[in-house]
């Protein structure tokens, strides 16, 4: 009787459900997030930038023609400072922040917890991203935080984000991981892929970090949803797998972030795509354009495929696709497949844009109407660079200035016709220019649409 007695009371307090146990002891109510913040707080730092911004008293400031008559109504130029955090990741002084917290700065200067202060220059910047990495000069080993695997987090994995907010000074906060693979956000361009917190972020805490319960950092703090302004319980982290693969290429002495060319288009597979395609549920992205030279080309991909995952890793989004080539890097990638109902692989050979045929740079010098102009014959290196459609065709005009500028040309516009002449290289578009005409038309594609310029010299 007195061994039944025993059990009963070995088993029933672990029997009892979670939210009916309450700290029984001093230890149990002193638990604090202390130990995490005290090894993490000191390799968050502050970021001030300054450029200087001129004054757009002018209405027509910025207008490829009429600016040109107005340029006397700009004010004087300004100096415009802008507060950040950051996030030392190497000891050596490798800092990594947002993209827009020190976007066209002139001086920038990073401030440690312990006010320690140093110059910084810009290693590498990729607004498509949102991430920057900055290099500090300092006489000693800086704290510095360890990357963590931002793949290994699941929902409810407790957080702390670090940062300056308002600039009232470093501030900690914590929360949970409320969600993941976000990718609905217009940050950068539009292609992110987020970690999402509940953690309280505001302005200020923009590049600083978010933490694990290990004291790695898990994620770069960049954007939150908000009404007021202020933190209302969902903000976003660049996932530090994205962050490393950055960090790489900027030791690797690139000045932008490089990704693989995909060289397709894909859409995500919704429900009533899955019953047109005869899937059991919705997953993966549905291939809707491919170039000939593409890399999932090559490893036997077509239009219509399903792709499931690239690498080992699910691929649900096209902003989720995005984000593991650029993880992945250049190299051999087993890709996952749907054709016709049968599940299968590829190996997939990612890497840069091919450079082929010779894209023929020109800069236009002689006295006509493309003088100032640089023109490209487009190629999967430019259609890469310029992210033009798969299908583009003409010729690529990559800079404009002088004459070329005044008549409206920007750079990423597609030059098809002159006088209604079709050119399809540099060559052939400097000629159509020097036949003596004193009406003018340029047929071009810009951002996807048709554009006509005319105009009588």
């Amino acid at each position: 009787m007195l061994r039944l007695v025993l059990l009963i009371l070995l088993v029933l307090p672990t029997s009892l459900p979670a939210e009916t146990v309450v700290p029984r002891s001093t230890a149990e109510i002193s638990l604090s997030f202390a130990p995490v913040a005290r090894k993490a707080a000191p390799a968050v730092v502050n970021i001030y930038a300054r450029q200087v911004v001129q004054d757009r008293s002018n209405p027509f400031a910025g207008d490829p023609f009429f600016d040109q008559f107005f340029r006397d109504l700009n004010g004087p130029p300004r100096v415009q400072n802008s507060l950040g955090s950051g996030v030392i990741a190497e000891a050596d002084g490798i800092v990594v922040s947002n993209y827009h917290v020190i976007a066209d700065a002139t001086d920038i200067r990073v401030v440690l917890s312990d006010r320690r202060e140093y110059p910084a220059k810009v290693l590498l910047a990729d607004p498509q991203s949102d991430l920057a990495v900055l290099k500090v000069e300092a006489d000693e080993p800086l704290p510095a935080l360890e990357l963590g695997d931002s793949d290994s987090l699941q929902v409810g994995d407790l957080v702390l984000a670090i940062g300056n907010p308002f600039g009232v000074g470093q501030t900690v906060s914590s929360g949970i991981v409320s969600g993941l693979a976000r990718s609905a956000l217009q940050v950068g361009d539009g292609t992110g892929y987020f970690v999402q917190t509940d953690a309280p972020i505001n302005p200020g805490n923009s590049g600083g970090a978010l933490v694990d319960m290990d004291g790695r950092l898990i994620g770069i703090n960049t954007a939150i949803l908000t009404r007021d302004g202020g933190s209302n319980g969902i903000g976003f982290a660049v996932p530090s797998d994205l962050v490393a693969a950055v960090i790489a290429q900027a030791k690797a002495g690139e000045p932008h972030f490089r990704r693989p060319w995909a060289g397709m288009t894909a859409q995500e597979v919704d429900g009533a795509l899955a019953d047109a395609l005869g899937l059991d549920r919705p997953l993966g992205v549905m291939i809707t354009a491919l170039h000939s030279q593409s890399p999932f080309a090559a490893a036997g991909l077509r239009e219509g495929d399903v792709v499931l995952s690239l690498g080992g890793a699910p691929v649900n989004t096209p902003q989720e696709f995005l984000y593991r080539l650029a993880v992945l890097g250049n190299g051999a990638q087993v890709c996952g497949y749907v054709r016709d109902g049968a599940v299968t692989e590829a190996v997939v050979n990612l890497g840069p844009a091919a450079d082929t045929p010779d894209r023929a740079l020109t800069r236009v010098s002689e006295d006509v109407i493309l003088r100032g102009a640089v023109l490209a014959r487009i190629n999967p290196a430019v259609i890469a660079e310029l992210r033009l459609p798969l299908d583009a065709e003409g010729v690529a005009v990559l800079e404009t200035s002088d004459f070329a500028f005044d008549i409206g040309l920007h750079a990423g516009d597609i030059l098809v016709a002159v006088n209604g002449h079709p050119v399809s290289t540099p060559t052939e578009a400097v000629a159509a220019v020097q036949e003596p005409s004193r009406r003018w038309q340029l047929d071009l594609i810009r951002n996807g649409e048709p554009l006509r310029l005319r105009f009588r010299l």
